[in-house]
């Protein structure tokens, strides 16, 4: 195409597909950080395209680590970590994992309540939210807080966008992470991905009896072995049940009278609903305070 007419419109209509898209991409603006110590990044459509943005959380959940109860070696393993973090010193991500209700989300709020004064801060990101990683660590790498970028209840489907940028931003990337930054993350499953039978049948068997696994399953715990440290929750007993449901019935006001008779309630209550874990002893704690207890 030699016509210059021509080239100058096909040029002014690549310019002008250039800015249509630049529209699309996510802009990002630093929020206010002394209205909060935990945030959400969010992701809002706006006249001028797709905006991402740190909202500040008002109303934090103001669960303590003495809350937490009968997973002792789990709160001590997440607390010496977050403290080595907020002092400066090497510290590891985290992947917790297990048994649903047992204390994943409720350990990790009740570190930024503990370590708030010292300069502590997290970031709620949801899985869809995870390609924007690199935008978040860049967003807060020359500030002088300690931030936790907090992944609840996280598990992937094979393909998802969100597990490859996961994946860098633990170590992948030519980039150091940034070390005011770590990524602490729960989720049922251990290597965030579902694991199926037939992939155990990709295994290779050496010679000399050694067994490898399949690239696929290579693949999935790939991921999770980039977490540094991994704690593990497992269902509570009946004792354990009952000694939390105990615990927030005494925080809610009820009398050790009043707890000895919610005692089969409080079984009643589990059996109902199949678990005997901390989020049904606190659920059947507030149902059981509010129809009973003098508050």
């Amino acid at each position: 195409m030699s016509d210059p007419a021509a080239l100058e419109r096909l040029a002014q209509r690549a310019e002008a597909l250039l800015q249509r898209l630049e529209t699309l991409l996510p802009a990002t603006s630093a929020p206010d950080w002394s209205a909060a110590i935990a945030f959400r990044w969010r992701r809002r459509q706006t006249a001028l395209g797709v905006q991402a943005v740190l909202q500040p959380v008002r109303a934090v959940s103001t669960i303590r680590l003495s809350d937490l109860q009968n997973v002792d070696e789990q709160k001590l393993a997440v607390e010496q970590n977050t403290r080595q973090f907020v002092a400066g010193l090497p510290a590891n991500n985290v992947l917790l994992t297990g048994s649903r209700g047992t204390g994943k989300s409720s350990l990790i709020k009740a570190c930024l309540n503990e370590y708030a004064a010292q300069g502590l801060r997290l970031i709620e990101v949801d899985k869809d939210d995870l390609v924007d990683l690199p935008d978040i660590i860049e967003l807060v790498a020359d500030r002088p807080e300690r931030f936790i970028v907090f992944c609840d209840d996280l598990s992937f489907e094979e393909g998802e966008p969100g597990y490859k940028a996961l994946k860098v931003a633990l170590d992948g990337s030519v980039a150091a992470q940034s070390d005011n930054l770590l990524i602490y993350a729960t989720s049922n499953r251990r290597h965030l991905m579902p694991e199926y039978m037939r992939e155990n049948l990709d295994a290779k068997h050496q010679e000399d009896g050694e067994i490898h696994p399949g690239e696929t399953v290579e693949e999935k715990i790939s991921l999770s072995e980039r977490f540094g440290l991994w704690v593990s929750f497992y269902p509570f007993r009946q004792d354990d049940y009952l000694a939390i449901a105990a615990h927030w019935l005494r925080s809610l006001g009820c009398t050790e009278q009043e707890i000895a008779d919610a005692r089969m309630d409080a079984l009643r209550f589990a059996l109902e609903r199949g678990s005997r874990s901390g989020r049904v002893a606190w659920q059947f704690a507030k149902d059981w305070a509010g129809r009973h207890c003098r508050t």
